[in-house]
């Protein structure tokens, strides 16, 4: 009795971490593959809010987002 409790419990903590680990990685894959935001979002961005974007501003912008993101 008690080996058929002691595996579904086994059974329970590995079904858990092996769906953690899949929906980890399917949400990374479709994060690069889809990104929040690029440059064209952000120069409309700055447009819609009344600024003046320069190439060098996005530049910045773009590359703080993605030192935040861990790249």
């Amino acid at each position: 009795m008690w080996q058929i409790v002691l595996t579904a419990v086994i059974a329970l903590l590995a079904g858990t971490a092996l769906g953690f680990f899949i929906a980890r990685k399917y949400m990374m894959n479709y994060l690069k593959k889809n990104p929040p935001i690029n440059e064209q979002m952000l120069r409309m961005m700055m447009m819609q809010m009344g600024m003046k974007p320069s190439q060098k501003k996005i530049n910045q912008m773009m590359s703080a987002m993605n030192k935040q993101q861990g790249k």
